[in-house]
């Protein structure tokens, strides 16, 4: 049977493979780069950044008459020391609104323009020390800003309201409710172990039947760049947790050789889309005003519940595998929230009358 860890591997392995083949189609400064990212960064990562400098070098051949001459694979570190300030602030702008080469339209919002600079910027600063340029123009650049926004959480309301739509079917349509009877089990586990337990969506994805111990209530996760931690399933969840397990390794329709904990209606192990839609399905019927609630915003509101519950930052920031306690902060908004309702409770614009004084009448 294939283990966790050779899962996760083979998906490494597919990320690579891509990762090549884009490579392969641009100049040999950047296939250098990549490599030499190896040692320091996952395979997603570097994905990403091969990902990133090929639309950009494909929008400098397009748009600019500068460039439109020579192919990608061909081009030197002169051409890359001929690229200005400007032709990457044009480029920003294009992320903005483009079609890509399926002509699909495509729009970057801050995140994404924020990812691609920083992916230029760390191709440019490594020619920079490498010699291989002069200067490195993109010093000169303010990145994209990007506003915080409030990170959506569901109240303890919708939490309830959320979990019942997922027992009972409340809420769905007839469409939906067809499937219901088969997948409830196997969704009330998943959404159960998002809120007991705060994993990220990828991280139950990849969960394998073995990796479950329910004599223990504990389970192994393979956090991202491959650390593997054991966490502790919390009591109120172990039931639904429990049901399903029971009837996953008794599913004899489930080929010997699929080892994987969460299992689709074709008897594979689920994607990250069909978890997240899974997910948004519900969570649509519980808080319809929130539009965006996702995997990592029941893993917030774990964040937020078990600060509330403890204080204790470090504590919330080892359970969520976060290497940065600053990102551990961000599930804190809730509790500025929860100060400023009571600070409401406690205004009076216009006195009671209890107190006032004649000479006021």
């Amino acid at each position: 049977m294939a283990t966790n860890q050779s899962y996760i591997q083979t998906k490494k392995l597919h990320i690579t493979e891509i990762t090549r083949k884009i490579v392969s189609e641009l100049p040999n400064d950047v296939y250098d780069y990549i490599l030499a990212l190896g040692d320091s960064t996952q395979p997603l990562t570097r994905y990403a950044y091969a990902h990133d400098l090929r639309l950009f070098l494909s929008f400098l051949q397009k748009e600019n008459p500068k460039f439109s001459s020579k192919d990608l694979i061909a081009w030197t570190s002169a051409d890359f020391q001929a690229i200005t300030a400007r032709d990457i602030s044009m480029f920003m702008d294009y992320l903005g609104l483009y079609f890509n080469d399926n002509d699909v339209m495509v729009s970057n919002q801050e995140l994404g323009k924020q990812r691609k600079f920083y992916s230029i910027r760390s191709f440019f600063k490594w020619l920079y020390r490498q010699g291989k340029i002069s200067s490195d123009i993109t010093s000169l650049i303010d990145p994209p800003k990007r506003h915080e926004k409030p990170i959506l959480r569901l109240d303890t309301f919708e939490v309830k309201k959320m979990l019942s739509a997922v027992e009972n079917g409340d809420g769905l349509s007839k469409r939906q409710k067809a499937y219901h009877d088969i997948t409830s089990i196997r969704d009330l586990a998943i959404i159960s172990l998002f809120l007991g337990t705060g994993i990220r969506v990828s991280e139950l994805q990849g969960l394998n039947v073995e990796d479950l111990n329910l004599e223990d209530s504990s389970f192994l996760v393979t956090r991202k760049g491959g650390n593997q931690v054991i966490l502790y399933l919390p009591e109120e969840i172990i039931e639904p947790i429990s049901n399903y397990y029971d009837i996953r390794i008794h599913d004899e329709s489930i080929d010997e050789n699929e080892n994987a904990l969460f299992i689709s209606l074709q008897k594979k192990r689920m994607s990250i889309r069909s978890i997240e839609n899974m997910v948004k399905k519900y969570a649509q019927i519980a808080a319809p005003l929130k539009k965006r609630i996702s995997p990592h915003k029941l893993r917030s509101t774990f964040g937020t519940n078990l600060y509330n519950e403890t204080g204790d930052i470090y504590l919330v920031a080892d359970v969520l595998g976060h290497s940065d306690i600053n990102t551990t902060r961000k599930h804190y908004a809730a509790m500025n929230e929860n100060r400023r309702r009571y600070a409401a409770t406690k205004v009076r614009i216009v006195d009671s009358g209890e107190n006032t004084n004649e000479e006021d009448s």
